[in-house]
């Protein structure tokens, strides 16, 4: 054999080598762990920024008491949280959960902070077939802002939160605790929220004539507006002594500031996602005092996370330990929307299989951090309906305080005060 003959064969066998040394699988003891792929679409900025502020502290806590894997069926999987901004925008929640479906391949999307996030990313997931899971939306705009069909639903959403018939006996209940004249104003957006608060059908209005109050509606209002002279004045001129709404923050601040330029001073102000957050009546001052608002959650609620252990109590001072910052109510409903995503993993026959996900959702009994959680028990299918209440701020030390004040429907969570008027 000739040493070209002698050196091309070994040539040839090194090759064959390597060749086989690159594509050799591994042996099972040492192939790695699948990994499951969670989306979560959240508005990190924008005008619903103040919904986000907990997302790292609760993503921090999952990710590091799953930092070993998550056991199903005998088998570890590796858990991943891809997480997504939706810039307060609903068309940017669309296309950041088609990133999610498309480009991540996630196995399970979720979504929180109100309609103009929840309803793009289910919309999305119900088209793709991919299991969703959300919260913070009252049920009805999530629902039938969806066009949901409640003899069907849907087959890849679901969802739990309270609805509007909720959020209606917890402000009447406020009210009905004082002495006013009920005219009631009105100020509601032309968003998804406002348009269902001020429905005619499964809003405030018929409610509110059931019971003897007065409506002053003066028509939608476009978000973030800079001025409400017109609805100050039809409030004013009407006699308005209960004012409502659901606003984003920075509306209800400037709305307020202009209220009292202008003179108008309501005996009862009410409203929800504006006055749920301690940093917004923190930047009102005095003007902060004795607002009020629906609460979905406190730190004196009598639930605790299947996940972590933790009681309502101990969340929120983990939380605030942890951040420097105030408890919110997101707080515990992103912790909740984990809690529950996890344990459908946990319950699927094969959690790589939307389809599998999707069965185990639908399964769900689970008691939360903000109570239990079944989506077998309605009002629509793949709807979970959770507690509310009522609370208003106080200003205590220079800092606000958030009392119970209105427990009609919910006993079982204890009031820590009685209703005030602002201008008694």
């Amino acid at each position: 054999m000739t040493h070209e003959a002698k050196l091309s064969r070994r040539k040839f066998n090194a090759g064959i080598a390597a060749l086989g040394a690159a594509t050799a699988l591994p042996k099972p003891a040492m192939a790695q762990a699948k990994t499951i792929k969670i989306g979560f679409v959240t508005p990190q900025t924008g005008p619903l920024a103040v919904f986000a502020e907990s997302d790292a502290f609760v993503l921090e806590q999952f990710r590091t008491k799953l930092a070993n894997g998550l056991e199903i069926n005998g088998e570890t999987y590796n858990v991943e949280f891809i997480v997504k901004d939706s810039q307060s925008s609903s068309n940017r929640a669309a296309t950041v959960a088609q990133e999610l479906m498309f480009d991540d391949e996630v196995h399970l999307i979720t979504a929180t902070s109100t309609p103009d996030t929840t309803n793009p990313v289910a919309d999305q997931a119900e088209l793709n077939e991919v299991p969703c899971l959300t919260n913070d939306t009252p049920w009805q705009p999530h629902f039938f802002g969806r066009q949901g069909d409640p003899a069907k639903g849907f087959d890849w959403t679901f969802h739990f939160f309270w609805g509007l018939e909720d959020v209606i006996s917890t402000f009447t209940g406020i009210w009905n605790q004082t002495e006013t004249n009920k005219v009631v104003g009105a100020l509601w957006p032309n968003d998804p929220d406002g348009n269902s608060w001020g429905s005619p059908d499964v809003g405030f209005p018929p409610v509110l004539e059931a019971q003897g109050y007065t409506l002053v509606d003066p028509g939608r209002y476009q978000v973030m507006s800079d001025d409400f002279s017109a609805q100050i004045s039809a409030f004013k001129a009407a006699g308005v002594e209960i004012l409502t709404g659901v606003v984003p923050p920075p509306d209800f601040t400037t709305f307020w500031l202009q209220a009292a330029q202008q003179g108008f001073e309501p005996k009862i102000v009410t409203f929800g996602k504006a006055l749920e957050f301690p940093q917004v009546i923190s930047s009102l001052g005095d003007r902060g005092d004795g607002l009020s608002t629906e609460v979905w959650w406190s730190p004196g609620h009598p639930y605790s996370s299947g996940f972590t252990g933790q009681s309502s109590a101990e969340l929120a001072a983990d939380y605030e330990a942890a951040t420097g910052n105030p408890w919110t109510m997101p707080l515990a409903f992103k912790h909740s929307l984990f809690e529950v995503a996890i344990d459908a993993l946990k319950r699927s026959a094969d959690p790589m299989d939307p389809a599998s996900i999707r069965d185990a959702l639908r399964a769900t009994d689970y008691q939360s951090v903000v109570g239990p959680v079944n989506f077998q028990t309605g009002p629509v299918p793949n709807i979970s309906k959770t507690p509310l209440v009522g609370g208003q701020w106080s200003i205590e030390e220079g800092k606000p305080v958030l009392n119970i004040v209105e427990n009609g429907d919910h006993p079982a969570i204890a009031t820590t005060a009685s209703v005030a008027l602002i201008n008694g």
